[in-house]
């Protein structure tokens, strides 16, 4: 999947969007443990129990205890965007900061020299925030590949 592979996203997006797609892949009227969304989607469990709360207090979703309990989306997938849950973690990244640490905010007027070709970049990256949603998450086959899996060498046949 995509998620990992990501350095736009923080860590704390990447697993919420993780847990969400988890629960996205759930039929209908379905819960899920706060254990088995942890297993699933790879994120330890105390940091996704804060994750969860956000989720949560955001209305993203339900949370029910007791036996039979968990979590689930309050709403259908296709009405996610991954924005709404990007925002809630990473409301810093999508400002006008210079991407180069210039000690000024960016735009048009006091343009770095990566600012041109960013700016393309940024307005690609926050439309694909915008159109995309959880449904679409969900309905990818390919497994989550996490960065440490990219770090390991082969053995060669």
């Amino acid at each position: 999947m995509f998620i990992d592979k990501s350095t736009m996203l923080s860590v704390t997006a990447k697993h919420a969007l993780r847990a969400l797609a988890h629960l996205a892949s759930l039929p209908p009227g379905h819960t899920a443990g706060g254990r088995d969304i942890a297993a699933a989607a790879d994120i330890p469990p105390n940091y996704l129990s804060k994750i969860l709360w956000t989720l949560g207090s955001a209305g993203l979703i339900d949370a029910t205890r007791g036996t039979g309990g968990g979590y689930r989306l309050r709403r259908p997938s296709e009405t996610v965007r991954l924005v709404e849950v990007v925002e809630l973690f990473d409301k810093a990244r999508s400002g006008s900061a210079c991407i180069l640490g210039g000690p000024h905010a960016c735009s048009d007027e006091t343009a770095c020299a990566a600012h041109a070709t960013w700016k393309v970049v940024k307005h690609a990256y926050l439309a694909f925030l915008e159109q995309t949603t959880l449904a679409t998450l969900a309905a990818c086959d390919t497994p989550v590949i996490h960065q440490d899996s990219l770090l390991r060498e082969e053995p060669h046949a």
